[in-house]
């Protein structure tokens, strides 16, 4: 047995609270190297004599690792457990608090051998949204969506064309009134919850470079426009997320413009990362390096301080200001990365005290376990999951069980709760669309966005990506919408795939997910909750047999219980 892989960690994604009584617990072995697993658990005050058992389940298999799940109760709200292993080659070991020691008895009945959970606080439980969990969320790049007010269109607006391929300084005319004109629609499309980018004003298209979080751009509208479109849309049944640019000023605010002017004497000259002054143009690395920093290397986006504590309330007003006047349900936080923890606490807590059950949503590539610990935030854009199915799918550079151990990996990073509220999506205004990536094949594009569709997780859509829009790297994924695509056949389907994610959001959302590749190689996906649903994925490029055993709900490519190329199913069991 490889003791070197045989790993757990208490009050972490492999030891959480689940209920006032209960924890869910996982432990990490060796790929296909362990027999048996085995929890010895009690309440801390007992003698080790009162051990419970149970036997563990393995949960899924990673690239190098074996998960192993199970959930154990504690009726005092105490506990402490520790594992017995049993290998393929039969060795027999005790994992517990203090390291790793041949089963005997002895070992067993030592107290030194256990974990220890010493109270189950519902204060430090890690929680989620649960409305998130039953949400399909419609992103939104309000200068392209749609234009409702031509009067507030700026000058050298350009004609609403879809096919254009847009500069990054064109505009085109989309507002607030031209979403809500467009409510309705996204109601008949399914989903309900609707993420905009900045709304906030500033000197660009895309408004990252925001000038003044106080007010809504002029090009959009004012606030009792916005006021009304928050309401219309809860109306509907929609919840509402806005982007918070909290990382960076735009190079126009007048926070920065008083430092340029004033130097040291400004009183603003402690809210930015300054490394010498006078503040000078911006010259990049290849050029001796700015002295100040910035977003990436973008001079018009000077860094924010936010360990100051006049920038933590400026910024702190700003968050609570939009949710107590306008109601508004969610932030979603560019390059959240790069801000630092401290904030981010301060920043949960406000939020939360207005509104417990308000979702924040990190913009974060990469691990994000440090901010997922029920302090800061509720959940991150998923991209590490959903760029590894972009891999499989669309780019052919993963196979079938490269992905699923990938994933797998992935869910075994967070939470049961964390992976339900995390905001999956496949195309975004910071990548290609879709569609592209797909080289245009619509069966292929909706094959894997119903693939993310099935997934743990509240899924996204891009908009414009049910129209079956194109586009390539910003900014050419910021096309105007293309309104003459409602009703076509790609937009029927992706309606009908929106529709069973709603009809089956209390399994999709909160189910169980098991992962795996079957021996025709077909992918499968088996979610557990209300009910049993079971997909499966065929990403060969030839003909698969597939007997059905229940209810077919959706599917594609399939005739003669055959799955062909770029083709799913989706049964209910019954």
């Amino acid at each position: 047995m490889q003791l070197a892989a045989l790993k757990h960690r208490t009050e972490s994604e492999d030891c959480f609270v689940i209920s006032q009584h209960h924890v869910r617990i996982r432990f990490h072995s060796a790929k296909n190297d362990v027999k048996k697993v085995i929890v010895h658990y009690t309440d801390n005050y007992l003698d080790t004599k009162t051990d419970k058992t149970v036997a563990m389940t393995k949960a899924g298999q990673g690239q190098v690792t074996d998960y192993w799940v199970a959930t154990l109760k504690a009726p005092y709200r105490r506990l402490k457990y520790t594992f017995e292993v049993i290998g393929q080659d039969d060795s027999h070991k005790i994992v517990g608090d203090r390291g790793i020691k041949d089963f005997t008895a002895a070992n067993l009945a030592a107290d030194s051998s256990y974990f220890k959970l010493p109270y189950l606080h519902e204060i430090d439980q890690t929680k989620t949204p649960d409305w998130v969990k039953n949400t399909v969320w419609y992103q939104i790049f309000p200068e392209r969506f749609a234009n409702g007010d031509k009067n507030n269109d700026p000058q050298g607006t350009k004609p609403w064309n879809p096919q254009d391929h847009p500069g990054r300084e064109d505009f085109y005319g989309g507002d607030l009134q031209g979403i809500i004109d467009h409510l309705d629609y996204l109601k008949e499309l399914g989903v309900n919850g609707l993420y905009l980018c900045p709304v906030f004003k500033a000197s660009s298209n895309h408004k990252y470079d925001t000038i003044d979080y106080l007010q809504i751009d002029p090009d959009f509208g004012d606030k009792d426009l916005f006021a009304k479109f928050v309401s219309e849309a809860h109306k509907r049944g929609m919840k509402v997320m806005l982007d918070a640019v909290f990382n960076h000023l735009g190079g126009q605010s007048m926070q920065w413009q008083d430092v340029i002017k004033n130097g040291t004497k400004s009183r603003f000259a402690s809210w930015f990362h300054i490394n010498h002054f006078p503040v000078k143009p911006y010259q990049g690395p290849e050029a001796g390096g700015p002295n100040y920093d910035t977003f990436a290397f973008e001079g018009q986006m000077p860094k924010l301080n936010t360990a100051n504590p006049a920038v933590q309330d400026f910024l702190l007003e700003i968050a609570t200001y939009w949710v107590k006047y306008f109601d508004i349900d969610a932030w979603r936080l560019d390059v959240a990365n790069e801000v630092d923890h401290h904030f981010w606490r301060k920043f949960h807590d406000a939020l939360t005290a207005i509104k417990p059950d308000f979702y924040i949503v990190g913009e974060i590539w990469h691990s994000a376990r440090p901010w997922l610990n029920g302090d800061e935030f509720s959940a991150v854009m998923n991209y590490p999951y959903t760029l590894q199915i972009e891999e499989h799918f669309l780019h052919k550079t993963k196979t079938a069980q490269e992905l699923v151990a990938a994933l797998t990996d992935q869910l075994m990073m967070y939470r049961d709760c964390t992976n339900q509220a995390m905001m999956n999506m496949l195309d975004s205004h910071d990548t290609a669309r879709l569609l592209t990536l797909a080289g245009e094949n619509k069966a292929l594009a909706l094959q894997t966005l119903t693939f993310m569709f099935v997934q743990t997780g509240s899924p996204c859509i891009y908009y414009g990506t049910e129209m079956g829009m194109t586009g390539g790297e910003d900014p050419d994924c910021r096309k105007p919408m293309d309104w003459q695509k409602e009703g076509t056949p790609f937009w029927c389907k992706v309606q009908k795939l929106i529709a069973f994610r709603n009809n089956h959001a209390a399994t999709l959302g909160n189910g169980t997910i098991s992962l795996s590749v079957t021996s025709s190689g077909l992918i499968k996906v088996k979610r557990i909750g209300a009910e049993k649903i079971t997909a499966l994925f065929n990403t060969s490029p030839d003909k698969i047999a597939v007997p059905t055993n229940g209810q077919v709900v959706l599917s594609q490519n399939f005739a003669a219980g055959q799955l062909a190329e770029h083709g799913f199913i989706i049964e209910l069991a019954n």
